[in-house]
């Protein structure tokens, strides 16, 4: 058992921490898309506004018949609207938190650099 404290070091950050941070970080990006309800707002994109349907009842009034076509047209498309509306906002949110993850983990791998940099700039602002 004769490795050495750096080579531990380098495999907890790059490999073992870097997969758990990943994780986490996939992990945030799901619940966006759940929060959000993405997948099922488009797997209901065309249904009625708050389920408002009417029916045509018995019998045939082309009055009738036209104004209940057209009341749910109509609900369908407030529906569609809305939900493009939400569907809209959680991508936005989904591209933000992408953009915030991948800075998290370039940040991540770029830290002992950023370190060892500091550490000999800090000696060259001492002498």
């Amino acid at each position: 058992m004769n490795i050495s404290i750096i080579l531990l070091y380098t495999k907890w950050h790059y490999f073992d921490q870097f997969k758990v941070i990943a994780q986490g970080c996939k992990n945030i990006l799901v619940f966006n898309m759940n929060y959000f309800s993405i997948p099922f707002l488009l797997k209901t994109l065309f249904s009625h506004w708050r389920k408002y349907r009417w029916s045509y009842g018995r019998g045939f009034e082309l009055g009738k018949y036209f104004q209940v076509f057209l009341s749910n047209l109509i609900s369908r498309s407030i529906g569609a609207f809305i939900r493009l509306l939400f569907i809209f906002v959680g991508l936005i949110f989904e591209s933000f938190l992408f953009l915030l993850v991948f800075f998290v983990l370039v940040l991540w791998v770029s830290l002992p650099f950023t370190l060892i940099y500091l550490f000999f700039f800090s000696f060259g602002l001492i002498f």
